[in-house]
């Protein structure tokens, strides 16, 4: 596939696969979320809304079935005798778990020692094989490569394949079938499958979205990879763990140069901001990393213009819920709102 681009046709094909196969989750909106928004950018969002792609109430709580169905059903025969591997703060892993078990595949997943206790439970939960190893996803790797050897294992990428970023970009497609006269979407980056599987969808139907990505400050795998054109490895740092990718690939790369509109960096403060709105104002619960892109908008780090029909991607609600009340008492104050006219 020249350039290392998706084409829309495989966004497509990955829509058709995974019909019935994981929920359509809802778009939801807020008339708050708008007032806040505006008046952190003097933007008033298009109906006096902003939308929110609800990708935490997805089949394991985050997006990340929709690739991992779809690379599995990619597996060959001999491969899916062998069994799967693949490494993950916790998401991709829980993603993995869930659609290995649906095919009847043995998967051994490689987690930090440091992750959610409650995704670590999840992957458990489904069947599969967890090996905890190293302080951050980074860490992980070596291992996962040396157990992928020793047992002839076929190894999942979270975010650098083609069939994860088609799966992951079919939530660009139920995003216009909602939302057609969408004007802005903005995503949180890990890897980058998602956000760049979304602006593939987004931008090849429908020219004039801007697509944003957000990452957090110190784990701007992304960013640095565009600034750099070229992968580049880091140490990723910061209270979403979801994010924490330590480098972005080729494919993501290449997509996020081709299509993105521009990558925020947030600190963690910020970022917890748009956990607790949604918390207190959505009455939704979303991990840290599920929150980059709401607060993102609701601080006016997106630029955004008068008018502009806004949607936002919640990507994940797996929280470690003994956390949560630090979690929301870290959060950085948000810009107050106008009454409701």
């Amino acid at each position: 596939m020249p350039d290392h681009v998706v084409p829309l046709e495989r966004i497509l094909a990955a829509r058709d696969f995974l019909a019935g196969r994981v929920h359509r989750t809802p778009l939801l909106a807020s008339a708050t979320a708008a007032r806040v928004v505006e008046a952190a950018t003097g933007a008033r969002p298009a109906d006096g809304r902003l939308y929110a792609k609800a990708e935490h109430l997805q089949l394991t709580g985050s997006f990340k079935p929709r690739g991992a169905s779809v690379r599995m059903a990619s597996l060959t025969a001999a491969e899916r005798a062998g069994g799967v591997v693949t490494l993950s703060a916790g998401n991709h892993a829980q993603a993995v778990a869930l659609a290995a078990a649906r095919a009847g595949i043995h998967a051994v997943l490689v987690m930090p020692e440091g992750a959610v206790r409650s995704k670590v439970d999840a992957c458990l939960g489904y069947g599969a094989e967890v090996v905890l190893y190293g302080e951050h996803v980074g860490g992980t790797f070596r291992r996962m490569h040396e157990l992928a050897a020793e047992r002839g294992l076929t190894f999942i990428p979270p975010f650098d394949d083609p069939d994860i970023i088609a799966g992951q970009g079919t939530v660009g497609l139920e995003i216009l079938d909602d939302l057609p006269e969408v004007d802005v979407v903005v995503v949180g980056v890990g890897g980058g499958a998602l956000v760049s599987g979304i602006a593939a969808a987004l931008k090849e139907r429908r020219s004039t979205v801007r697509v944003y990505g957000v990452e957090p400050e110190r784990s701007n795998a992304l960013s640095l990879a565009v600034a750099a054109d070229r992968v580049v490895e880091l140490t990723p740092v910061s209270v979403a763990d979801g994010l924490g990718a330590p480098f972005a690939g080729a494919w993501t790369l290449a997509m996020g140069r081709r299509y993105l509109d521009g990558i925020v960096l947030l600190d963690d403060p910020t970022i917890l901001a748009g956990l607790r709105f949604a918390a207190e104002r959505m009455k939704q619960v979303l991990e840290p990393a599920g929150a980059a892109a709401l607060a993102a908008v609701l601080t006016g780090r997106v630029p955004l213009r008068p008018g502009d029909r806004v949607c936002v991607v919640l990507s994940g609600g797996n929280v470690e819920i003994g956390r949560l009340g630090e979690l929301l008492a870290a959060a950085a104050p948000l810009p107050v709102p106008a009454p409701a006219r």
